[in-house]
């Protein structure tokens, strides 16, 4: 059992908690709690670590015994150093990172639905639009390269699993790829406050990408000028926007009624 936090492997763990860096460099990223750690997929899982107290109890000795590795134990006092949240859940484990291409994005079913999200900056925002984009049936997720890093153990935790199931592709050039994605007759609707028409006004049954930008400023124009159309999300009051990930929210479950009908 490891009883000291100058243990190097939890030194290491700190570093993979903390540093973007370090997990892009060992291709690795932290999932904590017992309900993010039994959805891991198996062939995902690389080290598992759990609090004495947690290995201890029944729940715990019977999600660790469910895997393929053992889970080293370490003292609670430890795991609440490791730990990225304030009440520790017992449980946290280091998985390899997920790597997909932008034509996974369309995924296999027809018509695709996408996000496309510009220079998002809140960890909790992100996290919650990839869980509610899986719940809306998204089949991918483009960010551009100054997002949030999804990685992030606040992120990742958010996701409540999505994380696992959503592919995601980050980018260096978004026109590029909203270029690429017009070539797949993907139409693309711009969340903008100024936009021209109301967003329950369009058809999204066809492949459709919804644009989301940052949550001060929204879209840049370069960006938004590349959309297919404009749209705008109706408010009362003197409510002047609304959160990013209510906004994608909003728009995923127009189209997902849209394509239930």
């Amino acid at each position: 059992m490891i009883t000291s936090t100058a243990n190097s492997r939890i030194r290491d763990l700190v570093k993979l908690k903390k540093s973007a860096k370090e997990r892009s460099q060992r291709d690795v990223f932290l999932v904590e709690g017992p309900k993010m750690f039994r959805e891991i997929p198996e062939d995902k899982l690389l080290e598992a670590y759990a609090s004495e107290s947690f290995a201890g109890s029944p729940a715990g000795r019977e999600l660790l015994a469910g895997r393929h590795i053992k889970a080293e134990i370490v003292s609670d006092r430890v795991f609440e150093y490791l730990s990225d949240t304030r009440s520790p859940q017992g449980i946290l484990a280091v998985v390899s990172q997920f790597h997909y291409t932008a034509p996974d994005l369309l995924g296999t079913q027809t018509p695709a639905l996408l996000l496309v999200l510009e220079n998002l900056q809140d960890p909790g925002n992100l996290g919650t639009i990839l869980r509610t984009a899986e719940a809306a049936g998204v089949t991918g997720i483009l960010l551009s390269r100054d997002c949030a890093d999804l990685t992030n153990p606040k992120v990742t935790r958010s996701t409540m699993g999505s994380v696992f199931r959503v592919p995601f592709v980050y980018t260096d050039s978004l026109e590029k790829e909203i270029l690429a994605l017009k070539k797949q007759k993907v139409r693309l609707y711009a969340a903008h406050l100024k936009g021209s028409v109301e967003a329950f006004t369009q058809d999204y049954t066809g492949p459709t990408a919804f644009m989301i930008g940052n949550e001060s400023r929204g879209l840049t124009e370069n960006t938004a000028r590349l959309a297919d159309q404009a749209i705008r999300i109706p408010m009362h009051g003197q409510v002047e926007s609304l959160n990013a990930a209510v906004a994608s929210s909003i728009l995923l479950y127009e189209a997902c009624r849209q394509r239930l009908s």
